[in-house]
C-alpha cells in the first residue's frame, strides 16, 4: 500500500476503460497513493479492473474494495491475488468481504453465518497452491470488517481491515481490536459543498442504499446511533458523521480524525450531485490535494 490517502470511487471500475485509465493517471499525478475498485452489480470484474488501473500507472497501488467471496471460489481468489501481486509487486492489495444478504441471494447463494463463511474461505485460500512465482512482498489481504468478530478475524487471519461507511469513532474501536501491527484502511465519503442543506441532501442520496443493509445499520447502532438517526434518510448527526462535507480544510480535519483514531490509510470517496460523476470527483480531489499535503 502506498501513501496515507487513497481514492475509493465506483466509476474507477465501471464505464469506459479509457476514462478509468486517465483518471488513475491523474490521481497518481496528484499524489494519491492507492486506488480502490469495488465489486457490485454492473461493475467490472475487480481483478480485471485493478489490472487496467495498474497497467495505466507507474507507482500507485490498487486495491479491491472489496472482492466478493461469493463471486468466485477461494482457489480463483488466491490465483487472482497471486497473479496481480507478482505482476505488479508491491502495488496490489487484496480486499475481500462477505457482501450483503440481498446481493448474495441474487447470486443464488444462502447468506448465513458470514464470519464462519469467511473463516472457511480463508482456510481454503491458504491451502491453495499456484505456479505463479512468489514475489518478495506478497499482496496484503484485508477483510471488509465492521463488527468485532470480523475485525478479530482480520487481526488473526489477514493483514488488516478495510471498513466502509464508518466514522472515526469506528476507526478507534477497530484499532483497539486489531492491535498495533495490522493495517486499518477506512473509507470516508467526502463532499466539497459548504451549504449545509445542499450537502446533506447529496449525502442522504448517497446513504440511502446503505441504510437498507443490516450490516451497516447494525454497526451504526453499535456506535450509538438510534433508530431515529437511521430513519428518513438519516439524521443530521448521522449524515455529518458519515459524510465529511464543507471546505477542503473540513475534509482534511476528518481525515486527521481517522489518523488520530488509528487509521493507516484513508480511502476518500468524493460524492457528486444526483449520481456518481468521475469528472466531478477528480475536480474535488484536485482541490483537496493541497489541503491534504499530497506530494505529486
Amino acid at each position: 500500500m502506498d501513501g496515507r490517502i487513497g481514492v475509493w470511487h465506483p466509476l474507477l471500475g465501471r464505464g469506459p476503460a479509457q476514462a478509468s485509465r486517465q483518471a488513475a493517471a491523474k490521481l497518481e499525478s496528484l499524489g494519491y497513493g492507492t486506488l480502490w475498485v469495488n465489486e457490485g452489480p454492473g461493475s467490472r470484474e475487480p481483478f480485471a479492473a485493478a489490472a487496467i488501473l495498474l497497467a495505466a500507472t507507474r507507482r500507485v497501488a490498487v486495491g479491491t474494495g472489496i472482492a466478493n467471496i461469493w463471486a468466485r471460489d477461494a482457489t480463483a481468489m488466491a490465483a487472482g491475488a497471486a497473479t496481480l501481486g507478482e505482476a505488479f509487486e508491491g502495488r496490489f492489495i487484496l480486499g475481500i468481504g462477505v457482501s450483503h444478504g440481498v446481493l448474495v441471494e441474487d447470486r443464488g447463494h444462502t447468506y448465513a453465518k458470514p464470519v464462519s463463511a469467511m473463516r472457511s474461505y480463508l482456510d481454503a485460500m491458504d491451502q491453495t497452491t499456484t505456479d505463479v512465482p512468489t514475489p518478495a512482498h506478497p499482496a496484503p489481504r484485508l477483510l471488509a470488517a465492521l463488527r468485532p468478530k470480523m475485525l478479530e478475524l482480520s487481526r488473526d487471519r489477514a493483514s488488516g481491515a478495510h471498513p466502509y461507511f464508518v466514522p472515526p469513532e469506528h476507526t478507534a474501536k477497530a484499532r483497539a481490536i486489531l492491535g498495533k501491527d495490522r493495517l486499518l484502511v477506512p473509507e470516508q465519503a467526502v463532499l466539497l459543498e459548504p451549504d449545509p442543506s445542499t450537502a446533506r441532501q447529496i449525502a442522504r442520496a448517497h446513504m440511502h442504499h446503505y441504510l437498507q443493509l443490516p450490516n451497516y445499520t447494525n454497526n451504526l447502532k453499535d456506535l450509538g446511533f438510534t433508530e431515529a438517526d437511521l430513519a428518513d434518510g438519516g439524521s443530521n448527526r448521522l449524515v455529518d458523521a458519515i459524510v465529511a462535507w464543507g471546505t477542503e480544510e473540513s475534509v482534511a480535519k476528518r481525515v486527521q480524525a481517522h489518523w488520530d483514531a488509528g487509521a493507516d490509510h484513508v480511502a476518500l470517496q468524493p460524492l457528486s450531485p444526483e449520481r456518481p460523476n468521475l469528472d466531478h470527483a477528480l475536480t474535488q480531489l484536485e482541490h483537496l490535494a493541497p489541503a491534504l499535503a499530497l506530494q505529486p
